[in-house]
């Protein structure tokens, strides 16, 4: 395995040199791309959002068959929550998320622009942001749904979502929607004034993995406590100072390893008898010839993080997909 670069942070507490990290590939088979010459020949950039998400609730859900002598199919659904996890952590991990980003650019030969000087401009009296942290509620993937919390850098006077950042679930995506569009206009009138793209940036973090080998799996659900950026769901966008708009998304997540949390089974003992005792109906109704029940399975887990240790991982996660992404906007420029 081909060992990753470790970016060291000037707090103790997110040292990370002790969390394993995946193995490197070509940015090009890592990001996908849309859109073109918005960063062409730039020297300098502007940063206008960087927002780091935490899932801490999800609900996945899978068709499933099988079961006692085949007698019962149904929904299997994984109901998971992590817990433990401060606003001081999530800041922590923000604001060192960020700061390894400025220096990853800067060490790529891009001149950064303050961040306080670019909210005086002009053309951002109005950033159209909104407080942190935000909560809003996303659709994960087909039949799976979320709840997140976008935290900011403290260096950026608020937070501010792009076009495609978030795929929101619920009415009240729809303002958070309308907010992304205006803010958009915001930030590329100030590259266009400035002369120097604006990036966005935004990270989900999730801690579970439910495809991941080797996870704890029922019925056909595999479960397993990790943290990792998601893919799909991690993106750049820069917007040049000549009109255009490149997106940079990661096509893989970004998994990291190391005792960060711990996954405990919260489902009820109810829960379990429930469904054990409509097992054991489904298989007697179909060894008499009345055919299959679909009894759907449902498991709760809870994911308890380790104060430290999770900053180190959620940290560590982000540095590496700052990597990939600062690799393709230097094959772009």
């Amino acid at each position: 395995m081909t060992k990753s670069r470790l970016f060291f942070l000037a707090a103790p507490a997110l040292a990370l040199a002790t969390i394993a990290a995946p193995a490197a590939a070509a940015p090009d088979q890592l990001v996908k791309v849309s859109g073109k010459d918005a960063v062409k020949g730039a020297s300098a950039v502007a940063i206008g959002a960087f927002n780091v998400g935490f899932i801490f609730e999800s609900t996945d859900q899978t068709k499933a068959t099988g079961g006692m002598i085949g007698a019962f199919g149904g929904t299997t659904k994984a109901k998971s929550s992590l817990v433990g996890v401060t606003p001081q952590m999530m800041q922590a991990v923000a604001d060192a998320a960020y700061a390894d980003f400025v220096t990853q650019l800067t060490g790529a030969g891009f001149a950064v622009r303050d961040a306080a000087t670019v909210f005086a401009a002009p053309e951002l009296a109005k950033p159209h942001g909104n407080p942190s942290p935000l909560d809003v509620s996303i659709m994960l993937e087909k039949k799976s749904k979320g709840k997140a919390t976008y935290v900011k850098p403290t260096v950026l006077p608020t937070l501010i979502m792009l076009p495609g950042d978030f795929q929101g679930s619920g009415l009240s995506s729809i303002g958070l929607s309308m907010e992304a569009g205006q803010a958009s206009m915001a930030l590329s009138n100030y590259a266009k004034a400035a002369g120097v793209p604006v990036i966005g940036v935004t990270y989900l973090i999730d801690f579970s993995d439910q495809k991941r080998p080797g996870a704890f799996s029922f019925g056909g659900l595999e479960v397993n406590a990790n943290v990792s950026v998601v893919s799909g769901f991690s993106r750049m966008t820069v917007l040049g100072s000549n009109g255009k708009t490149v997106t940079m998304t990661l096509a893989r997540g970004i998994p990291v390893d190391g005792d960060l949390i711990e996954k405990h089974d919260a489902s009820s003992g109810l829960d379990k008898t429930t469904q054990a005792a409509a097992n054991v109906a489904g298989g007697l109704m179909a060894a008499f010839g009345h055919g299959g029940m679909m009894f759907g399975k449902t498991r709760k887990f809870e994911f308890q993080a380790k104060p430290g240790n999770y900053e180190q991982g959620a940290t560590k996660a982000a540095s590496l997909a700052n990597q990939r992404l600062v690799e393709q906007i230097v094959v772009l420029r």
